[in-house]
């Protein structure tokens, strides 16, 4: 008797014995699985005194073949910028700016494409604010971050599912980072209380294929808010603080399709959802270029000696400012596959370092090297779908790779799918629309203008004078300091145009591009001081 047709045998018998209720070492059905765990980048570190933000280049590519539903969750790489301190830091006062390019689980127009978020996250996640009009949860009536951004760019429109980037985008790299600019004033006093506010607008650059400069940035109050009712903590958030400039640098990946069986042994396999990774033909892609921390000198110290009447300044990021961190060959993985809810102690990781060796392709560019167990394309490799679970030599369980022939055909793994799932008809963003509401009153300048996406949403958007946006009029700022920000922003949209640098360009790599669609040209009349802000984001009808 041949080995498959003993092996067939016997998984009918323990197929019997199991329906009998007796319990056996075969699963003879696949049991959904997720993987999941981090990317770990160490870099170089640079002197305290460059505590003033940040930038970085990170490769924008389709994590997984498929995109296969909202249970999928993952960013690619990215960092958390927290507040620097003198001394050790306080306890429990979690706050930073942690978001970047990726798909998360209330995504709701999701591609393969990755979309970016903004991230912030006030005091222990009592809010945060991923852009202009979405933050925690979509509850208008108990906004918690959805104000908490304000549009600063003319030029680009931010859904609030997150920014798009063009369709198809695969290994090019996004510029972005974030400095503070002295847009609003700094206030000793916080709705009401005796509590301060600083002036600290942390804003997003971008830098594109097709789109450069300042967008957006978290109003102040966002991060003195929860002091209100907490004055003890006033001072120790982003408004007032200044960066850290030593962050880790990840991979945060929550979920990841797969799924695990067992054959007539009791052994453990698992297959994986097809999982990219960019790569360039002879070549390793980079996949993290030019971690740069800047000291104020940089920007702030000039803008704000402009704004006081001084000369004007061009908006490009002064290097004489700056530090750039190095990497070296060096980083981990702790990314495991495991059944949902299975306790993360007896979670086996994957055997990573068996297919990936970290790298620095240069300086200030890391990647990886691929063995050759990874499937090798032009411009991306896809890792290895099957795993054992076996024990190393320190009788700790791994997941090893293996190829689809040695994976035992009753364990029904060969047969699983990976398909492409995207809600029939998600549910729309809609914002308030009451007449007396901060979006009404004193309301937009010109609208209703309609665009259309590339992931197949269609986004209602208006332009209201700067001063005006909902997010301004909910930042606890009177009248006055409200004009008083409008003048200088005026300044910004006169000076700083779309068509010039700012972020340090990359010396390696091709830059990715935002989704054309969400570039746009304001109305004659409305160049300068006026923004567009999306209403509603809904599922493009067909005609």
């Amino acid at each position: 008797m041949d080995r498959s047709t003993l092996r067939s045998l016997t998984t009918a018998c323990l197929i019997a014995l199991s329906s009998a209720g007796v319990v056996t070492a075969a699963d003879p059905s696949p049991q959904s699985a997720e993987m999941a765990g981090y990317l770990l980048v160490p870099h170089g570190r640079v002197d305290a005194k460059y505590n003033a933000g940040f930038s970085m280049y990170v490769a924008a590519w389709p994590l997984l073949k498929n995109y296969p539903g909202q249970d999928f969750q993952s960013g690619l790489f990215g960092t958390w910028m927290f507040s620097q301190y003198d001394g050790k830091k306080p306890e429990k006062i979690y706050s930073d700016i942690e978001g970047g390019l990726g798909w998360w689980r209330d995504t709701r127009f999701a591609t393969e494409t990755p979309k970016f978020i903004m991230g912030g996250v006030a005091l222990e996640f009592s809010e945060w604010a991923n852009g202009p009009g979405a933050g925690k949860g979509r509850d208008w009536k108990n906004p918690k971050g959805h104000y908490a951004i304000a549009q600063l760019s003319p030029w680009v429109l931010w859904p609030p599912d997150g920014l798009n980037l063009k369709p198809g985008t695969n290994g090019e790299l996004f510029g972005y980072g974030y400095l503070p600019l002295p847009l609003a004033p700094a206030k000793k006093t916080t709705a009401g209380k005796d509590v301060p506010t600083g002036n600290q607008c942390w804003t997003l650059f971008l830098n594109t294929g097709n789109f450069k400069g300042p967008v957006t940035f978290f109003v102040p109050y966002f991060w003195s808010k929860p002091t209100v009712e907490q004055p003890e903590l006033g001072g120790l958030f982003l408004d007032t603080r200044p960066s850290d400039p030593n962050k880790a640098v990840q991979m945060e990946t929550q979920h990841v399709p797969a799924y695990i069986a067992r054959d007539a042994n009791g052994t453990s396999y698992a297959r994986v959802a097809p999982t990219q990774f960019p790569a360039r033909a002879g070549k390793d892609a980079p996949l993290i270029h030019r971690i740069t921390a800047y000291n104020k000198s940089a920007l702030w110290d000039g803008v704000q000696a402009w704004f006081a009447g001084g000369k004007e300044v061009s908006g490009a990021i002064d290097p004489n400012g700056a530090a750039v961190q190095t990497f070296e060959s060096k980083g981990g993985a702790t990314w495991r596959i495991y059944p949902p809810n299975k306790e993360r102690d007896s979670r086996a990781q994957v055997a990573w370092s068996s297919f990936a060796t970290p790298t620095a392709l240069d300086e200030t560019t890391y990647g990886y090297k691929w063995s050759d167990a990874v499937t090798k394309g032009d411009a991306l490799v896809t890792l290895p779908e099957y795993y054992r679970l076996e024990k190393d030599k320190n009788d700790k369980e791994r997941w090893v790779v293996v190829s689809a022939k040695d994976v035992p055909v009753e364990t029904g793994l060969t047969k699983v799918e990976f398909p492409r799932r995207r809600a029939a008809k998600p549910q729309p963003y809609v914002t308030p629309d009451e007449a007396g509401s901060s979006w009404k009153k004193p309301g937009p300048a010109a609208g209703p203008f309609e665009a259309k996406l590339g992931d197949g949403s269609m986004v209602t958007y208006y332009w209201y004078r700067f001063a005006d946006q909902p997010a301004l009029l909910n930042a606890d700022l009177t009248e006055a300091e409200r004009e008083a920000l409008q003048r200088r922003v005026e300044l910004l949209h006169k000076s700083w145009t779309k068509d010039r640098e700012y972020l340090p360009p990359p010396t390696t790599g091709k830059l990715a591009d935002l989704d054309p669609t969400v570039l746009v040209t304001p109305p004659k009349g409305l160049e300068i001081g006026y923004v567009p802000i999306v209403t509603r984001q809904a599922k493009a009808e067909k005609k």
